[in-house]
């Protein structure tokens, strides 16, 4: 397993007014265009705006007349946003917030929206690159993972306060971590006589358990690890599942909704959403009348997700566990 990264960023064939860095790449931007099918005068969202990349492509072909939320919870994301999507004018509309809280993001005027919704789950290869951050342990930095300052809890409190019991849970759900429970038993251990503080000293210390257990892994020991600490810092799950509640109210009919996901519990999520949003009785199977009257508001696009090709992976090798779904608004 990879972290798991938004990809909100420059493509070769975004529009020229770009002023991220060439290193940020927007996944699936294609397959995002193909599906959501932008038209000129409707308006989007895109939920986790980022560096502005699918932004970006999404405002060139929704003028004349079209109109573009941005939301992002990172005030540095929406200011180099702001700064790339500059030249859309009034066209593009910044919010600063988590996508979780789009139903109250949005001016009342805007809504159903007409045109469709993208939303990129994870945190953004900006936020990574930031090593201050706190995300990478390929950096020395306080132990953060923060993606909003608003965000009181830190990947410092968890490690260094979270009882055993807590921190296997998350270890192993969400970062499907084989040595949970060791580097859980161990981190309380090792804290008790001085607390972990930076990136760097924890990673080295999950190495060190590794190696002393004589494991060894393809990819570093640590990311499991600090991709769990990370989905718990910003209640990332439960944020995606807010989310995704509030669209049938909020999507005109025929409206679109394309979900990036790069992580296998987040694809879960979405995919188990849309399959019981899709079907006009969600009650369970040994009932033998319906007794939910729940009503089908989405058309799934049918088949597996779409993945990046070959070409995209070798230009973009962040972008290879990246899964799209897409669905309309019945």
């Amino acid at each position: 397993m990879v972290p798991h990264l938004n990809s909100s960023s420059q493509n070769p064939t975004q529009t020229p007014s770009a002023k991220a860095s060439p290193a940020h790449v927007s996944v699936l931007l294609e397959e995002v265009l193909h599906t959501l099918a932008p038209q000129a005068g409707e308006v989007f969202v895109d939920a986790t705006l980022g560096a502005g990349g699918h932004a970006e492509a999404l405002l060139a072909r929704l003028q004349p007349g079209g109109l573009l939320f941005g939301i992002d919870q990172d005030p540095s994301a929406l200011k180099l946003a702001g700064e790339r999507l500059a030249g859309f004018g009034e066209a593009f509309q910044p919010l600063q917030g988590n996508f979780s809280q789009l139903a109250t993001l949005l001016p009342e005027g805007t809504r159903p929206i007409t045109g469709g919704v993208l939303a990129d789950i994870g945190v953004s290869s900006m936020q990574l690159d930031q090593g201050e951050r706190g995300f990478s342990f390929m950096k020395a930095a306080p132990l953060d993972m923060r993606m909003s300052p608003l965000n009181p809890l830190t990947a410092a409190e968890v490690v260094n306060t979270y009882n055993e019991t807590r921190l296997v849970q998350i270890f192993s759900e969400y970062g499907e971590e084989h040595m949970s429970k060791t580097l859980a038993r161990r981190i309380v251990q090792v804290r008790a006589q001085s607390p972990f503080e930076t990136t760097t000293q924890l990673a080295e210390f999950i190495s060190a358990e590794y190696k002393s257990h004589g494991k060894h892994e393809k990819i570093h020991p640590a990311t499991r690890v600090f991709q769990a600490l990370r989905i718990e810092v910003n209640d990332e799950l439960g944020h995606l599942q807010t989310f995704l509640e509030s669209l049938p109210a909020l999507l005109a009919p025929c409206a679109r909704v394309a979900i990036i996901s790069f992580h296998s519990l987040e694809d879960r999520i979405v995919k188990q959403f849309f399959q019981a949003e899709s079907r006009d009785c969600i009650c369970p199977p040994r009932l033998p009348v319906c007794q939910c009257g729940h009503v089908a508001t989405f058309k799934v696009m049918k088949g597996k997700p779409l993945q990046a090709t070959e070409a995209e992976i070798k230009r973009n090798p962040r972008s290879r566990s990246a899964k799209l779904r897409v669905a309309t608004r019945l």
